[in-house]
């Protein structure tokens, strides 16, 4: 089994994601995109593509998105698994036409996604409780693909996972994110969370032990059900 896997920045990284691979024995091959590496012409089993804190339409600073978001629909259409997170949710999006939706919703920190009946039955996401824990950072989101299957949502983001054909899918949610990465996301971005969630260090040491112990868990079991679809 070889997965792709496309960074779009240099903290955010496969979390839980690597863990459900390296246990199903996949070869892992990291593009860091951002970096200016081009993206591989060897072909792959799967593709994830991760977060970043560009949006979906920043080619001119990213002007590989073009050709990445044509790979992801081709991996697609030829049905192969594909994973886009927060970034790679709104790339996949947009790969089947939809709007990308910039600046029109913010959420940070731990909060409850609900899944939808679809979700519910869902080989990736059905295993969760119908209402769940997960770890969020996004100001940007999306208009469902067409012909895209709604998975899951809540007030703040109607959209927070949706499925195309087989085993693509959008996760606006950082599930990958467990207490571990959060931690280090929250020293390597300490001036900007000071100034944009004041009290975070505070709620994050409150939060943790519950809030967090259940996003890790949930995390977890979505990242081992798409590498059991690849």
């Amino acid at each position: 089994m070889r997965v792709l896997v496309i960074q779009n920045n240099a903290d955010t990284t496969l979390g839980q994601i690597e863990t459900a691979l390296i246990e199903r024995g996949a070869e892992i091959t990291i593009c860091k995109a951002f970096e200016g590496e081009a993206l591989p012409d060897a072909e792959f089993n799967a593709l994830v593509v991760l977060g970043g804190i560009q949006n979906a339409l920043a080619d001119e600073g990213s002007p590989y998105f073009p050709k990445l978001i044509q790979r992801m629909r081709d991996y697609a259409e030829s049905d192969r698994a594909v994973l886009g997170v927060c970034l790679g949710s709104q790339l996949l999006a947009r790969a089947y036409g939809a709007e990308n939706l910039i600046g029109v919703t913010h959420e940070f920190g731990w909060k409850e996604v609900a899944l939808t009946e679809d979700g519910e039955a869902d080989p990736m996401l059905g295993g969760l409780d119908p209402t769940f824990t997960t770890f969020q950072w996004h100001d940007d989101t999306f208009v469902l693909p067409r012909g895209a299957t709604r998975l899951a949502g809540n007030d703040a983001t109607h959209n927070q996972a949706f499925r195309i054909g087989r085993a693509a899918y959008g996760i606006q949610f950082h599930f990958e994110a467990d207490r571990k990465l959060i931690a280090h996301w929250n020293e390597t971005n300490a001036g900007y969370l000071a100034g944009c969630e004041p009290g975070w260090p505070e709620r994050f040491a409150a939060e943790q032990a519950t809030r967090g112990a259940d996003a890790d868990a949930n995390g977890l079991k979505i990242a081992r059900a798409w590498a059991a679809l690849i």
